[in-house]
Order: structure tokens, then C-alpha cells, then sequence
């Protein structure tokens, strides 16, 4: 049974930002999960090293997140948001707002963080449109970014090996400087921030009245490496939208509902978004929920009478469904009842205590962490930070090595990605870097 499963999985299936050919080399199919760890179809178990591409929070198979999709269930799985709302996606929306940056006050609801964003875009496009500005139609977005996989998301997005081919489908957007201490030929952080800063504010001077809004991932760039902006960066990018009358829109798809030790990570230099997409941990992992939150302002200028054509033409089949909302409700009331980000940003300490102990690898080049959001990169050589031929797929490598010892992630490039769910023991994030630690030295010393 298990050989002909991953036969038809070979045979019929297409998996997303995966060579099928890898996937071929080395097949793998989970057949259930409990707690942070899930099991293959062989009985084989993993540590879910990296959340299910960052979505977990309380683990799988957390019995108050079962219950309420059930108990749903019994209700009604579904029905549009198109004209209508109904019970749980109206009470989401209420603890939503409650939990937010406070000049947030709407909310819109979508299925993927991919889709939060594209809306944040054409709501902050029509925005100015709606008030008589119909000249800043152009967009802001940082270097290295990823936003998604949708066109318009893809446009601001400036990931090379992700984006170039859709090259003649997406739209011009302008690309600002976002420091990364690392690999900046000036390692201080206050110089490295205060220099792009002064580049994003040359580009405002320059265009600012031509520019709708910037976009700009909520302190940690993910698919671009776990890049942690330094200290003051977010809200010096705040300021400056504000002196040049552009909207700013937050990604925090995989920064909020705790994983960076604060429910929302623009929390950390009290940034208060225009625009706002979030996801991924909005349903503990569960179901495909995506908000984007606007402020009262933007959601008056499109709150008027029919014939003026200012009303917000967008949405989706599944917008609102009620056993995400459901789900997504009880998952913030676990996230109150067990102090869910105050044990992140109580654990990350100790985390950090713990990826330590990586330093002493020969080709560990940086570790980045921002509470439960890590990144250690690889490199061919420590004291000049070359990295490897890209060819050689040594973060791949790793990969595969850990999963061989009994943990999942995904890399980004040579980058390992350690997002593990926010209920993980210190006993477990030690075992799972332990791991990691071994894979790094099979792999780097040239055991492959």
C-alpha cells in the first residue's frame, strides 16, 4: 500500500516550489501528526521543524482546535461573505481588531497570506483613486522581499530565483535597499539601517507623488533568509511614509499570531500599519484563513453610495468560511488562556541559548533569530563569508540529512529555517537543534 501511494504521488501530483525530479529522488507522504511531531506512511516519526512552512502554533491534532471545527460542523460548513456575513467570521473580526495595532479597525477576509497582500494592493491603489488622487498609482517595495505568488504580489516581490521568469506578466515597482548586516560591506547595524534609510527617503523625495503605498515584510524577511532588520529600521521606514503621504502596508504573514514574541512583530517598535495582511498562524495551523486590516480611513473612502463606483470589487469563494473562523477563534483564545506570546518571547532566550552552541561549526556563517523565527546560514568559508557554488545545494543537503534524522524543514538556499511550533519545550527545541547540528557537520565536512 505505502509503495503504491507514493507511485500515484509521483504519478499525478505537482507540488508547489518543488523540482519534481527532487521530490521523485526522494519521496515523502505524512499520514497523520500529534503534537509537534508528524508521522510518514512507513510509521516513521519527525520533529515539524519549520511549523508545516510556518503555519503551526499549539501542534497537531490540539483537541480545543478539533472541537471547534466540529462542533462548526454541526452548524454549517460554509456560506459567502458576498453581501452577507455570518456568525463566527463577525466574531473573529471583533477579536481581530482587539489583538491588532490600535489605528487598525476592518477587517478583510481571504484565503492565503498571498491573496492579503494582493487585496492590501489594490485597496491601497483604489484608496487614492477613491479621493482624488488618482496620480499615485506606483508601489514601493524592499529588495530581497517575498510577498507571495499572486501577480500583483510577485510584482513587488524581488526574490531572483523566484520572481525573474514572470518577468513580462508583473508590474513596475520601484525596489528600496534593506540592510543586512551580514552580508553589508558595513557591519554595524545603526550605519547599515541609517544608510538605507537615507536611500528609501532619496527614492520618497524623488517620487513620493506618484507612490500609493510601500510593502514591506514586519521586521524579518522569511523566503529571503530570515534577514532580522536592525533596531529601529521599521519604524524609521513608518516615518518617512508619513512625511511623503504614502500608505504603508505591513506584510505579516509569517511574523504574526506570535512568532516572533509578540503577537504582531510591528508590535516590537510600535508601528501602526496603514495596511496590514496577515495569516498563516491565524488558524493555529488548521484551515486557509488570510485577513487583510485597513484603518477607518481607508475603509471610508470607499463607503458610499453605489453610483459613485468606489465600492471594493474583490473576494473569494471560500472569503470568511465558517469553519476557519471557527477554528481561528479558538486559537486566539488558547493563545490567551496559555500566555502563548508571553512563552515565545520567554523561550526565545532560551532558544538563543541553544542555537549557540552552533557557533563552533566551521561553516556556520550567521545565525539570525527574532523569537521563533531562525535562520543559520552556511557557508564555504567562516572568516571571509563566501558562500558555496550554488550548485553544490548544501542547505538541500542539510535538509535531507535531517529529515534522515528524524526532523522536517525547508531551506532557503543555503539558510536553514527553524520555525518550530510555539508550544515546543526547551527539551524539544535541544533535541531539534541537536539534530540540525549533526546534519550541518555530515554535510559540511563533505560526508554527502
Amino acid at each position: 500500500m505505502t509503495e503504491q501511494l507514493i507511485e500515484k504521488s509521483k504519478k499525478y501530483l505537482w507540488l508547489p516550489f518543488t523540482q519534481m525530479k527532487d521530490y521523485n529522488e526522494n519521496p515523502l507522504i505524512i499520514e497523520s501528526g500529534k503534537g509537534i511531531k508528524v508521522k510518514d506512511i512507513n510509521g516513521k516519526e519527525y520533529y515539524d521543524g519549520f511549523s508545516s512552512v510556518w503555519l503551526n502554533v499549539h501542534g497537531h491534532r490540539k483537541k480545543e482546535l478539533d472541537n471547534a471545527i466540529k462542533k462548526q460542523l454541526d452548524k454549517i460548513a460554509h456560506s459567502t461573505l458576498l453581501g452577507m456575513t455570518n456568525v463566527p467570521a463577525t466574531e473573529l473580526a471583533e477579536k481581530l481588531i482587539a489583538i491588532s495595532p490600535e489605528k487598525l479597525t476592518r477587517v478583510f477576509y481571504s484565503d492565503s497570506g498571498a491573496e492579503a497582500m494582493e487585496i492590501a494592493l489594490k485597496m491601497a491603489f483604489q484608496y487614492w483613486k477613491n479621493i482624488g488622487q488618482p496620480e499615485k498609482q506606483k508601489f514601493i517595495s524592499m529588495r530581497n522581499g517575498y510577498h507571495g505568488d499572486t501577480i500583483g504580489a510577485v510584482s513587488i516581490g524581488a526574490i531572483e530565483l523566484f520572481h525573474h521568469v514572470y518577468g513580462p506578466l508583473m508590474f513596475e515597482s520601484f525596489k528600496a535597499p534593506i540592510p543586512n548586516v551580514y552580508r553589508s560591506l558595513e557591519e554595524d547595524p545603526t550605519q547599515c539601517r541609517d544608510e538605507c534609510l537615507q536611500a528609501l527617503e532619496r527614492l520618497l523625495i524623488d517620487r513620493h507623488q506618484e507612490i500609493a503605498a510601500l510593502s514591506i515584510e514586519s521586521i524579518v524577511q522569511g523566503a529571503g533568509g530570515m534577514i532580522v532588520m536592525p533596531e529601529g529600521f521599521l519604524a524609521g521606514v513608518r516615518e518617512l511614509c508619513t512625511k511623503y503621504q504614502v500608505l504603508m502596508i505591513v506584510d505579516e504573514v509569517a511574523t504574526g499570531f506570535g512568532r516572533t514574541g509578540k503577537m504582531f512583530a510591528c508590535e516590537h517598535e510600535g508601528v501602526q500599519p496603514d495596511i496590514m495582511a496577515a495569516g498563516k498562524g491565524i488558524t493555529g495551523g488548521y484551515l486557509p484563513i488570510a485577513v487583510t486590516y485597513t484603518t477607518e480611513e481607508i475603509y471610508e473612502a470607499f463607503y458610499d453610495d453605489y453610483q459613485t463606483q468606489k465600492t471594493f470589487f474583490h473576494g473569494h469563494s471560500y472569503t470568511g468560511n465558517q469553519l476557519g473562523c471557527a477554528v481561528a477563534l479558538e486559537n486566539i483564545r488558547l493563545f490567551e488562556a496559555e500566555k502563548i506570546v508571553e512563552q515565545v518571547a520567554q523561550k526565545a532566550e532560551e532558544l538563543r541559548e541553544v542555537l549557540d552552541d552552533l557557533q563552533t561549526l566551521a561553516h556556520v556563517g550567521d545565525i539570525r533569530q527574532l523569537g521563533f523565527m531562525c535562520g543559520i546560514e552556511l557557508v564555504q568559508s567562516k572568516e571571509t563569508k563566501e558562500p558555496y557554488p550554488v550548485e553544490k545545494r548544501v542547505g538541500y543537503q542539510v535538509s535531507l540529512k535531517m529529515r534522515e534524522l528524524g526532523m522536517l524543514t525547508r531551506p532557503m538556499g543555503d539558510v536553514i529555517v527553524f520555525m518550530p511550533p510555539l508550544v515546543s519545550t526547551k527539551t524539544e527545541l535541544e533535541e531539534m537543534v541537536t539534530i540540525m547540528k549533526e546534519a550541518i557537520n555530515v554535510i559540511t565536512n563533505g560526508e554527502l
